[in-house]
């Protein structure tokens, strides 16, 4: 928890540079891109503006060499009309000029005669279209070639009595190097100012930080030094921070709760241990009195002292009642040095044997045993191995109702991989959903009986030999286990 608080303490104050040097970046950021959106925008508008004054001069001056001249005023003219003059116009504007037909053809240009194609391309009829359709009877065709935009205006010439003559074409370069030089200076002296106050911002964080932080230093400290043994002491300090002060106020009213509780904790803690120990005792020594009262009645009813093989049963059911009985006084042997399980002596076993005779002390006819194998070899406590089937067994039967018409339960031993599993299914009432997460916990049980320790102590066992215990349930129809165990061959 302390390491915690003084992670958090290096976080805030971490956070506290990031945000300032974060704060700084953004706004830079910012004001960089509105910069260069607004010297984009005025370099937009001033071609705009240059090329409308320009268009509006040379048509003012082309309405005056139209009505001075003495040739006839129409479109088959122009050429002659401005065969001297459009050169004289172009130098006065500084600007290209070329004048077309109403149907698109080139009739006269400013360029010298050796730069222009000797075939001119005609205007696009979608831009005679947009010229005629439009209310100025004007429009500006803007292109970008090799990165550079190019405006291109196209504007009808009239006589004095507004009778469309010709197609007046404005080529009209961009030069945006004042404004590039402009914005260049700008960012770079942007960048200058933002670099001095993210020097300014590291050390305004950092005696921001510390001083923040300073009283989260000594809460820290005495967190550190908390412990439920001994007598703490509280922290006498007064901080800036209404929610530092709070802090502080809340660990002192801990330390006083902590104080009075230690000694009724101890108490509690020592009966708990003694009241969970006197119980875990008593199930695990309770727990092979089932079988052993299993096995002794499985004698009563089916001893023949006639049958030719009354010796071999004799001899196996001795074998399971002293198996369980061992296990008993190997319960109480490891309950008595404190220990919850009794200690592994783990010996070369046929799983399926194992697991068969296992079953022979129940009396349930039910209960069916299938195996793939004959035989898997493995290296583990007989002991242990017994109480977990009987146990999962024994479960399975308690989940069958008494009064259900058909009761079935079925054991199965296979190989799967470097690991043998075993299965045991039932069609009992199954588990409901929320009890699924809490099925292997201590003193946990849906039954109406018992301490609830039994699959929390079998999990332990399975999880000795770095195996799993699974299951998979549905309400109303029945519940499987699974057991996986390696499988050790030395």
């Amino acid at each position: 928890m302390v390491n915690n608080f003084k992670m958090s303490m290096l976080s805030l104050r971490t956070r506290i540079f990031l945000s300032m040097i974060v704060l700084i970046v953004v706004a830079s950021f910012l004001l960089a891109s509105i910069s260069i959106i607004q010297f984009k925008n005025e370099a937009k508008e001033y071609h705009q503006e240059r090329l409308e004054r320009k268009e509006n001069a040379v048509k003012e001056h082309i309405n005056y060499v139209l009505a001075t001249t003495t040739y006839p005023l129409k479109t088959g003219n122009l050429d002659l009309i401005f065969k001297d003059k459009i050169h004289e116009l172009a130098q006065i504007h500084k600007i290209e000029i070329n004048i077309y037909s109403l149907d698109g053809k080139l009739l006269k240009s400013s360029k010298e005669s050796f730069a222009v194609d000797k075939v001119a391309p005609p205007i696009p009829e979608f831009i005679l279209k947009l010229v005629r359709s439009s209310i100025e009877k004007r429009f500006v065709d803007i292109k970008t070639i090799d990165g550079v935009k190019n405006r291109s205006s196209f504007s009808l010439i009239k006589d004095e009595k507004f009778k469309p003559l010709g197609v007046l074409n404005l080529p009209y370069l961009e030069d945006d190097g004042y404004y590039d030089n402009e914005l260049n200076t700008f960012l770079i002296r942007l960048s200058q100012v933002y670099s001095f106050m993210l020097i300014v911002a590291f050390a305004i964080a950092y005696f921001l930080s510390t001083y923040i932080t300073k009283s989260l230093k000594t809460i820290s400290d005495k967190l550190e030094e908390t412990n439920l043994d001994q007598k703490n002491e509280k922290i006498v300090l007064e901080a800036n921070s209404k929610e530092v002060n709070f802090l502080i106020r809340a660990y002192n009213g801990m330390v006083d709760k902590l104080e009075s509780s230690a000694i009724k904790l101890a108490q509690s803690e020592r009966e708990e241990a003694w009241r969970e120990m006197a119980k875990q005792v008593a199930h695990e020594i309770k727990n092979p009195l089932t079988p052993m009262r299993l096995t002794v009645q499985s004698f009563q009813r089916k001893f023949d002292p006639l049958a030719p093989d009354v010796k071999q049963k004799m001899n196996d059911y001795s074998e399971t009642l002293i198996q369980q009985i061992d296990t008993m006084s190997a319960v109480a042997s490891a309950f008595s040095n404190f220990a919850s399980m009794p200690a592994q002596q783990n010996e070369t076993l046929n799983v399926v044997e194992v697991v068969e005779l296992a079953l022979d002390i129940f009396n349930e006819e039910y209960i069916a045993f299938e195996s793939q194998e004959k035989e898997i070899i493995s290296i583990m406590d007989r002991t242990q191995l017994i109480r977990v089937i009987t146990n999962l067994v024994k479960n399975a039967t308690q989940a069958i109702p008494e009064n259900q018409a058909q009761k079935s339960i079925l054991v199965t031993v296979k190989r799967r991989n470097n690991n043998v599993e075993i299965a045991v299914k039932d069609n009992g009432v199954g588990i409901q959903k929320q009890d699924t997460g809490r099925i292997f916990e201590p003193k946990f049980t849906t039954k109406t009986s018992g301490m609830g320790l039994g699959l929390g102590i079998i999990k332990n066992i399975i999880e000795n030999y770095k195996g799993t215990i699974t299951f998979e349930s549905t309400f109303g129809k029945g519940t499987t286990f699974r057991v996986s165990l390696p499988i050790t061959n030395s």
